[in-house]
């Protein structure tokens, strides 16, 4: 585990495992979470043979708590600076959610030989928010009780996030997992308010339409048809129909944060995309 420091004189932590010659895995985590949001990923990819490194965005986890970039370029400048300081070649990028519109902003910006592969899980791409180009989207209101959800009560708002839509735990039947939530408010409450409260509009409003063109790599999106954060009809259904090497993999009635209830799953998915 490590430190960058990016041209801003941002630290930005990260952890990096594994043989420095084995193919590296990154892993770019969601709103509001941390590098730790993928241990289970981690450690199955570890056991695998291969680097695995995951950081966390600035003003997320143990990165440092800025005033600003809290948005889109300059999420995927850090990811540029922390490639070129680990020295990454042919590395598959791996984003969850938040993460994913990080990966796609990096990738169509990355540096020839940077990346081979990417993978969007539940992620947010093209675009979140509806307007009259996304008559699909999500309205402003939703996106704006983020905000005020974050502003006003973070620590209750962190409980309510992860016990109820993220992992699907308020679907009838579904076994709760109170670890799993008390992760989640733990990486949560990490991090700094204000760059919590910033990045909702980086998640929200950011279109990737041009990035998801650009993306010349082969790209895996999987998405649960039960997502009740990121809804699949507005995401990777029409994701999938502006990349040019991409395929599209949906989980009946999984929720948003699948790599987490249904890691073996998920997991030999995206080994088997790996490898290919």
């Amino acid at each position: 585990m490590g430190t960058i420091t990016t041209q801003d004189g941002t630290s930005i932590f990260y952890k990096d495992w594994g043989p420095k010659d084995a193919q590296p895995i990154v892993f770019h985590h969601g709103w509001p979470l941390s590098a730790d949001d993928w241990d289970n990923q981690m450690m199955f990819f570890l056991g695998h043979g291969y680097r695995v490194i995951a950081h966390d965005r600035r003003g997320h986890g143990r990165s440092d708590q800025t005033d600003g970039g809290n948005e889109m370029d300059t999420y995927a400048a850090d990811v540029i600076a922390l490639a070129k300081q680990l020295d990454l070649k042919n590395a598959v990028h791996v984003g969850h959610s938040t993460g994913g519109g990080e990966v796609a902003h990096y990738v169509a910006r990355a540096e020839p030989g940077r990346v081979a592969k990417a993978v969007l899980i539940g992620a947010v791409p093209p675009v979140m928010l509806k307007s009259e180009a996304n008559p699909g989207g999500l309205p402003m209101e939703v996106f704006d009780g983020f905000r005020q959800g974050t502003a006003s009560n973070r620590a209750q708002f962190f409980l309510d996030i992860p016990t109820g839509p993220f992992y699907g735990f308020n679907r009838e039947g579904v076994a709760v997992s109170e670890g799993v939530i008390r992760n989640w408010w733990r990486q949560g409450m990490m991090g700094s308010i204000k760059a919590h409260y910033e990045c909702v509009k980086a998640f929200s409003e950011t279109d990737f339409t041009e990035d998801l063109k650009a993306i010349d790599v082969p790209v895996l999106l999987m998405h649960g048809d039960d997502d009740q954060v990121v809804p699949i009809a507005d995401s990777a259904l029409i994701g999938i129909t502006l990349l040019k090497h991409g395929t599209l993999k949906v989980y009946k009635g999984y929720p948003h944060g699948m790599a987490t209830t249904h890691a073996d799953v998920i997991n030999a998915d995206l080994l088997e995309f790996i490898q290919a």
